[in-house]
Parts: structure tokens; sequence; C-alpha cells
């Protein structure tokens, strides 16, 4: 009985930490509807018609975030019109941090001129779901009939505060392999940035 009890032990242990990893190349990415900066709804099911997606989920405060936005702006500005177009969002708990507010993300990307929607993940439903762990957290997905599939999970380039310092491009260099029909060399790196807030 004790032997049966450890080995169950053992197993609930193995499956949690499964669950817990979230999405993986491969893996089916699941849909969404969240509220946009200008009231929108915006769901992945509006992407139907595009060859993919670039989501980040990142925020306002996070030092990391805010050295993307320009890189972000400068990704979707080359990658949406080839039908990969960014989506951003915040999964940070407001109550936590009063910067990542829905008015202040308002504020910041009418400052930053976004192009790209950012969405509120209200009440934290949509980030577990992916296992994003970071801000910003990247997943590159590919588009089938509809059916959103996980190509790349990770950081965007290999320099998270110095845009000048980039020497490794791996969100770029992923889209442009599925843009040749190619196999993507690197398809999973370490997200570099603040952990996402989550009420304790």
């Amino acid at each position: 009985m004790k032997a049966y009890s450890i080995l169950l032990i053992a197993l609930l242990s193995i499956s949690t930490q499964v669950i817990g990893q979230g999405l993986s190349v491969g893996d089916t990415a699941p849909g969404f509807t969240l509220t946009n900066v200008d009231d929108s709804q915006v769901s992945l099911s509006d992407y139907a018609d595009q060859k993919g997606a670039v989501i980040v989920f990142t925020c306002n405060h996070c030092p990391y975030s805010v050295a993307y936005e320009d890189r972000l702006n400068d990704l979707d500005a080359k990658y949406k019109a080839l039908g990969y177009p960014v989506i951003s969002i915040n999964p940070n708990d407001p109550e936590l941090y009063e910067d990542d507010s829905f008015a202040a993300m308002k504020v910041r990307a009418e400052e930053k001129g976004f192009t790209f929607p950012y969405l509120m993940d209200e009440g934290q439903k949509i980030y577990p779901q992916y296992g994003a762990t970071k801000t910003p957290h990247i997943y590159l997905l590919s588009n089938s009939g509809g059916t959103f599939t996980v190509e790349y999970v990770g950081a965007i380039d290999d320099s998270a505060r110095d845009a000048e310092g980039v020497t490794e491009t791996y969100l770029a260099d992923a889209i442009d392999a599925l843009l040749a029909g190619k196999e993507i060399a690197v398809t999973e790196t370490k997200a570099i940035g603040c952990s996402i807030k989550v009420k304790k």
C-alpha cells in the first residue's frame, strides 16, 4: 500500500509538471477574445485569413518589455504585410501594478504608436493556457484553416536590454523560415524578462 501511494504521488507530480509547462512547438494554440486598448474585442479567430500570428505577452512597467516596444513595432511593420501580424497581451494583475492598468495601457499604446493590438488578459485566463512566465514571452503561430499551431516559443532576440547589441534574431529568423517553407533552426529559447504578476 505504501509503495502504491508513493507511485501515485510521483505520477501526480509528473502530471502537474507537464500541465505547468504550457504550450510546446507543434501544439494547437487556444483561442481568445480580449479587449483592445481601442475598446474593441479582438479574437485569435479574427486572424483566420493570415498565415499566422506573433503572440507576445508584455506589459507597461517591465523594463524588458519597454526595451522591446520599438522592436515590436518594427516587427509588426515588416511581417504584418507578409501574413504574420503581432498581437500583444498584458497578462499582469493591474491591482499589483497600477502602471499595468487598462487605462495606462491605452496611454502607452498611444505614446508609442503601437501598430498592433494591445489586449488585457482580464482575469488572467489566457496566459496560463499558453504557459507564459515572463514579459515579454513570444509564441509564433502558423495558421492552417483557422487552426493555429505553435512554431516557436521564447525570446524575440538575444539582447533584451540593448537593441544595438542584437546578434541573434530568433523570432524574425523563425518567421523568415516559415515564409520560405523551411524548417525553423531554433524553435525554442529562454524568455528573458519580468515574471508575470499574479495575486498570491
